[in-house]
């Protein structure tokens, strides 16, 4: 078996903005059971501090451009496979990426150091047979590794691959961040880092990583394409031999109505009783405790952007509430989206529910208690809300796109193509036609309930991919 050492800004439950800490969190253990040796790297952010830890190695110096820098790695007081780079000037601050002021100016240096470092420390405490880099943050490994350790006895054979979580996030920084991240300046080449009058740094493990996947197979497809590909889809077209679509998986032992702590009763597909108790509370909860059980309640958990949909959500809600249906929603984002569902609320009073920001529990119990899950993404690379629905017996209403396509389809929920409040409108009205069918519904709720998308289908997609590489 291999030994994989997984570069990653997030790993749930230590730092987490989203679904890229939820993979990184899952996957090295899904990985393990198939006989891999696993460890990860991220940041030892200040909401780590909280979690017992231990020092493995450090200070030890890393020159980073012009300077020299003396971070050290901890890891976990029980065995796991996370290590974390710890140098207090670039991450003991309030945020991950960004604090009330914004995106922080030095990302190219926090995250070129959680790069270089890696090689330091897997030189002596993890040497990999794999390198497997996540989003643009973990995007200068693959470019460290061709130009200065290829060729390195503690590396002999290594692979580099590049999973990209969402394509839209590039890290682009000034021409001047090459410099800064020790580079030599003739990479600023239209062919290697250079992107709009920039660089990226997601490109640079583009171009130098020996495999790249995506989160869904669709998705794969879809970053091949201008829509979707955000300027370096003709890369990816390029690469197009390398690049493997791997559908990411759930945690189950996290997410399953039989055993989820967080709702108020259990349920499972052969006795789904306690839903309706959940509903019940649900509707409580969000302060609809009037609304009868015997309408249906559409459940939202999500950022409230507009690549998530939200301005169609928005559009169709006058004609929506035409219906006798309910809705609950929780998330944040943008101000005018917030803003505008506290306008849908206060026009609809008594039928919708809002709780602006983000409550990991409430999230369980959107999810069990609602029957219709609604996320019309303009795209969603893999999506892991709609999975979580399937398995709570909330029948989803998606957009076909991505890992939404992927994971959706006729018998367990409903799905439209065409990015419009219409063609929203006429998915819902389908779906409602469905509810009122009871027995075609609890089958539906069924179907989707007994669907496996664990994260051991995926850890053996990678397990394969990786095989290929070593052992082509």
């Amino acid at each position: 078996m291999s030994r994989i050492l997984m570069v990653s800004s997030e790993a749930a439950p230590y730092a987490k903005t989203g679904g890229l800490a939820d993979v990184v969190g899952a996957l090295p253990y899904a990985l393990q059971q198939l006989g891999h040796e696993v460890a990860v790297l991220i940041p030892r952010y200040r909401s780590t501090f909280r979690y017992a830890t231990r020092r493995v190695t450090g200070p030890f110096q890393v020159q980073l451009g012009p300077y020299p820098w003396y971070p050290s790695v901890f890891t976990t007081e029980q065995p796991s496979p996370f290590y974390f780079l710890d140098l207090p000037d670039f991450y003991d601050r309030d945020g991950i990426y960004n604090d009330r002021s914004g995106e922080f100016g030095d990302n190219d240096l926090r995250f070129g150091m959680l790069s270089l470092a890696t090689f330091h420390f897997a030189r002596y405490h993890f040497r990999p047979d794999i390198l497997h880099c996540h989003d643009w943050q973990g995007g200068l490994v693959p470019a460290y590794f061709k130009l200065w350790f290829a060729g390195d006895p503690a590396f002999l054979g290594a692979k580099t691959v590049e999973t990209i979580h969402n394509l839209g996030y590039q890290g682009l920084f000034p021409r001047s961040s090459i410099i800064r991240v020790g580079l030599p300046e003739w990479l600023y080449r239209q062919d290697l880092l250079e992107f709009h009058g920039g660089i990226s740094l997601l490109k640079s493990g583009l171009v130098y990583a020996d495999a790249i996947t995506t989160v869904s197979p669709h998705y794969a497809e879809e970053t091949q394409t201008p829509e979707f590909g955000y300027g370096l889809d003709g890369l990816l077209r390029a690469r197009k031999a390398q690049l493997t679509g791997i559908l990411n998986g759930v945690d189950y032992s996290q997410w399953n109505p039989a055993t989820d702590p967080h709702i108020p009763s259990n349920y499972s597909v052969e006795d789904l009783s306690g839903k309706a108790v959940c509903k019940r509370e649900l509707l409580n909860e969000f302060g609809l405790s009037h609304a009868p059980q015997d309408r249906p309640v559409i459940g939202i958990v999500s950022r409230l952007t507009g690549q998530k949909g939200a301005d169609l959500i928005l559009e169709v809600a006058p004609y929506l509430f035409r219906e006798d249906v309910y809705m609950v929603v929780l998330g944040s984002g943008e101000p005018y989206f917030e803003g505008m569902f506290r306008h849908i609320r206060d026009t609809n009073p008594g039928r919708v529910g809002l709780r602006l920001g983000y409550d990991d529990a409430l999230a369980h119990r959107v999810e069990a208690g609602s029957d219709i899950f609604l996320m019309p993404s303009r795209y969603e690379p893999c999506g892991l809300n709609q999975i979580y629905s399937l398995k709570y017996g909330t029948v989803p209403v998606v957009r076909a796109t991505g890992g939404l396509d992927d994971t959706i389809d006729g018998e367990t929920g409903f799905k439209f193509w065409e990015y419009s409040g219409y063609a929203l409108l006429l998915a819902l009205e389908d779906c409602l036609r469905a509810w009122k069918d009871t027995d075609r519904w609890t089958k539906m709720m069924r179907t989707g309930m007994t669907r496996d998308f664990s994260w051991m289908t995926s850890a053996l997609q990678y397990d394969s991919l990786f095989r290929t590489l070593l052992h082509p």
